[in-house]
């Protein structure tokens, strides 16, 4: 069973390794892959992947103008 401090956990970890390995795109990335699931009806997988967007945003930082 996933409790909700191990799927934020889950969250965080994933969002770290896809800005390790995409920098500055993983956001655009973490984007894509929300659609691509919302477009096949699978709504958990997209709220997942809105979330570990979120994260990325959160680790970049405020943007410089």
């Amino acid at each position: 069973m996933t409790t909700l401090y191990n799927k934020v956990q889950l969250i965080q970890e994933h969002a770290h390794r896809l800005y390790q390995a995409h920098g500055d795109k993983a956001e655009f990335e973490a984007a894509q892959k929300a659609r691509m699931h919302e477009e096949k009806g699978e709504t958990d997988e997209a709220e997942s992947w809105r979330k570990v967007r979120e994260v990325i945003n959160q680790m970049r930082g405020p943007h410089a103008s």
